[in-house]
């Protein structure tokens, strides 16, 4: 843990003891919205009846429910897309094959979006919201080219697929963030953005900006503000003897095959350092 990070959980602990006898009283919560890293999703596990219980992930949600002294009701699913966050039959990334067979940490039966809404309308001790969308919309460009023969024509086609793909996640935050406010809640957004996977390959980052760039383009217009996650974890790996590469700071999960590659996850320590960069961008903009 580092200075600004002790530094910060000390601070965010000053307010827990000194609001500790009111929190008591007045329990509060953070609703937690998106896909698989807001869900702290394990992939590749090994065991099936691992997925049957949610309280097996603990991730990012749950270190801010301790931060501030909240009560999570994190709705999040596993391959949800900005699409599939609005619409029953927009594309998504495995999400509703998921809640097909296993339960999510929040039972219900409608989009995440009619959730969220309904729920804000009807629980007014909401503090702060968190979104984690975007990069399901990712994946499915990358997918719908990987047929290609040749790696220069995927990277083409993924090229040539990004305007469209990047204007539509825009689109839909903007709904998104439109609908949260249209429910009557007032309070704090937090939105995060994505790290690169390989901060060493120019290509695959530059393409997580440009993502990042289209989940933030209309979150000042509604009040809500983004936490970097994308330098917390450029400036983890810029260590030289790391080079770049995310893999080897230990902040995403190993394969379960082969331990030497990771997959797209966070471990617990990636999510530690996402729930510390949520925190500190509460407390820079005095959200708290």
């Amino acid at each position: 843990m580092n200075i600004l990070t002790f530094v910060t959980r000390l601070f965010l602990l000053g307010i827990l003891f000194i609001g500790g006898a009111a929190a008591a009283q007045d329990r509060r919560e953070v609703l937690i919205l998106g896909d698989s890293v807001a869900f702290s999703y394990i992939s590749s596990v090994g065991f099936e009846y691992f997925y049957t219980n949610p309280e097996n992930f603990i991730g990012f949600p749950d270190e801010l429910g301790f931060l501030f002294h909240l009560d999570v009701v994190n709705a999040s699913c596993p391959g949800e897309t900005t699409g599939s966050f609005l619409s029953s039959t927009a594309p998504d990334n495995g999400c509703r094959g998921y809640r097909g067979l296993f339960p999510l940490h929040v039972d219900y039966k409608s989009t995440q979006l009619e959730f969220a809404t309904g729920y804000l309308r009807h629980h007014r001790d909401v503090r702060v919201v968190t979104i984690t969308l975007g990069s399901n919309d990712g994946f499915l460009l990358e997918q719908s080219c990987a047929s290609n023969p040749t790696a220069a024509l995927v990277t083409a086609c993924i090229e040539a697929g990004a305007p469209a793909f990047l204007a539509a996640v825009a689109g839909n935050m903007q709904k998104i963030l439109a609908d949260l406010r249209a429910s009557g809640y007032g309070g704090k957004i937090v939105i995060t953005n994505y790290y690169s996977l390989d901060y060493s390959d120019p290509a695959g980052t530059a393409l997580t900006a440009d993502l990042n760039a289209a989940i933030a383009a209309p979150a000042a217009a509604y009040g809500a503000v983004v936490a970097d996650v994308f330098t917390a974890f450029q400036k983890a790996a810029s260590n030289v003897a790391i080079g770049g590469k995310t893999c080897n700071t230990g902040l995403l999960n190993p394969d379960v095959v082969n331990q030497f590659v990771c997959n797209v996850h966070p471990a617990h320590t990636g999510h530690r350092l996402i729930a510390d960069t949520i925190a500190r961008t509460i407390v820079a903009e005095d959200l708290y």
